[in-house]
């Protein structure tokens, strides 16, 4: 998933949810239908609106299943049990991929 600096919305559509994580919509439309916390509000018009905890949840459970490679069912249980501990694992992780490239742009600087 490609990190952005862009201004944090209320809401954001299921496109724009779909280029975060380079995937199609009809993903994103189904992984909510698949784990229950996803819960985004949906306007008049009946279209889906995703907030940043709804981004959150879907970065984990982008990360369980493309990145760790877990099936949805697995990936289902452990948010089910373990939601918190996964969620602190999932932290220490992007920050330590952080300090990685931080690292590799230092050495690249100073080689």
């Amino acid at each position: 998933m490609e990190q952005d600096n862009k201004p944090l919305k209320v809401y954001y559509s299921i496109g724009e949810v779909a280029e975060m994580f380079n995937v199609n919509t009809s993903l994103i439309r189904f992984w909510e239908k698949e784990f229950d916390i996803i819960k985004p509000h949906k306007n008049k018009k009946g279209n889906r609106q995703f907030t940043k905890s709804d981004i959150d949840n879907f970065h984990l459970i982008y990360h369980l299943v493309k990145e760790k490679g877990m099936t949805l069912k697995g990936a289902q249980v452990k948010l089910k049990q373990n939601k918190t501990e996964t969620e602190n694992n999932f932290e220490i992780i992007m920050h330590l991929q952080a300090i990685k490239e931080e690292l590799i742009l230092i050495k690249n600087h100073l080689g």
